[in-house]
């Protein structure tokens, strides 16, 4: 496998591809592409390493080590963490980065807590750097949701959580193993909140410390939307002011606006989608005539009551780390549109299923009238449109939520040819 680089002026990079200003006419760099996924512990059965087409990948990260209350310990409770030894082994045999990421939706309970300190700043940095040394890591990615901002409703929350989360970074660089750490965080489509509420204007400190970020690009809407609506658009400046909650182009211009340089910008893609219950009269678009034909509408709104369960990887109803009663997931990974009927095994709409791909958001819909379920979901074509994206905005690369969603590296093969990236079987020629 031959990995693209792109061209850096005015760029010397230090360390793990930090970056440092410099006379432009002195300096030339190329810096190699990631093309990462998550791997959740949690599916390792269902999802095997063996399954993980390693030659397509450059950093595989595995989830989640989740906080504690305790500074000093972090739990893989529920991520199979007799799986990590091996998933170290097998990637690192492979050529491969592995990393732990740390945190997730139900594992930044204390962040907060754990960097809110000098003491325990000091304390966390062992702790991290403990662990990295006791699975033989090549890094860390820090996936806390969200700084100085409520999460999942019980995480523990100070105004100076981004400015504490900076200098434990900071600390954690000059430590004698995290210095030799790849260091990733995992982040929202806005830079982190600062003290006074809004976003931080300058985050060039964390460039100073971070190899990358991955913005994660993905549950922009879902069941908690007023309308159905892209789970990942690559753009909604062209959509309706309502619905522009957000999009890759503008969290890419929000990044590199405070300071994040292209080359340490990572796009976040999902392999999975949303579903809504839209009933058959609110489903598709009338022209003037009051005729349908057949085409699905923009936006149409959908009855949150009758949310659709999802796939088998879907979480069911019930109660969750705060203890509040949440409904179904709703999700529907790539695979399971395909098992569900939604998809032809090659990716393609299957038989008296409706689709429509929103070129606004660059992203598609499917439409079951029968179960009234519609999905808003990514297919090849809209991640191919992504690695367009990442190949014109000289981006570093893709990180995957997750490696198990895709199936036959549909979406893999898609956004990876697309970004520049070159495989083996590309390169082959006519004997």
């Amino acid at each position: 496998m031959s990995l693209l680089s792109f061209t850096l002026l005015a760029l010397s990079l230090v360390g793990h591809a930090r970056a440092a200003s410099v006379d432009a006419s002195a300096n030339v760099q190329t810096v190699d592409m990631v093309s990462a996924a998550w791997y959740a512990g949690w599916h390792s059965q269902n999802f095997t390493l063996a399954n993980v087409t390693w030659e397509k990948y450059t950093h595989m990260t595995y989830s989640f080590a989740i906080t504690t209350p305790d500074v000093t310990k972090l739990s893989l409770d529920g991520s199979a963490p007799e799986v990590l030894p091996q998933f170290v082994e097998t990637a690192q045999k492979n050529g491969v980065k592995a990393l732990v990421s740390v945190g997730g939706w139900t594992g930044s309970l204390y962040f907060s807590s754990n960097v809110g300190s000098a003491a325990n700043r000091t304390a966390f940095v062992k702790t991290i750097t403990d662990f990295a040394s006791q699975y033989k890591l090549d890094g860390i990615d820090f996936d806390w949701e969200y700084p100085g901002n409520q999460g999942i409703g019980c995480n523990v929350i100070s105004p100076d959580d981004t400015t504490n989360f900076l200098s434990f970074l900071q600390e954690l660089r000059k430590d004698p193993v995290g210095k030799k750490l790849l260091l990733t965080a995992a982040t929202s489509i806005t830079p982190w909140k600062g003290a006074d509420g809004n976003p931080v204007s300058d985050v060039s400190g964390f460039a100073n410390v971070l190899d990358y970020v991955a913005i994660m690009n993905y549950d922009i809407n879902g069941a908690w939307s007023s309308t159905v609506a892209a789970n990942a658009p690559l753009n909604d400046t062209c959509a309706p002011a309502a619905n522009q909650a957000g999009s890759a182009v503008s969290a890419i211009a929000a990044w590199e606006k405070a300071g994040m340089p292209a080359h340490q910008i990572v796009l976040g893609v999902p392999s999975y989608g949303h579903s809504f219950h839209v009933a058959v009269e609110d489903a598709f678009h009338c022209d003037d005539n009051g005729d349908d034909n057949g085409i699905l509408a923009s936006f149409p709104k959908f009855d949150v009551s009758k949310q659709p369960l999802g796939d088998a990887w879907s979480d069911a109803a019930g109660t969750d780390v705060c203890g509040n009663a949440v409904g179904p997931g709703g999700n529907y990974d790539f695979w399971g549109l395909i098992e569900g009927g939604f998809l032809n095994k090659n990716g393609t709409v299957a038989d008296d299923i409706i689709y429509r791909y929103d070129e606004c958001s660059q992203t598609p819909y499917v439409y079951n009238e029968d179960s009234e379920i519609m999905v808003a979901f990514d297919d090849a074509t809209s991640f191919a449109a992504k690695g367009n994206f990442i190949k014109t905005n000289n981006l570093r690369g893709f990180a995957m939520w997750e490696a198990g969603g895709d199936s036959e590296d549909i979406l893999l093969d898609s956004i990876r040819k697309a970004a520049g990236f070159e495989d083996d079987e590309d390169n082959d020629e006519d004997c």
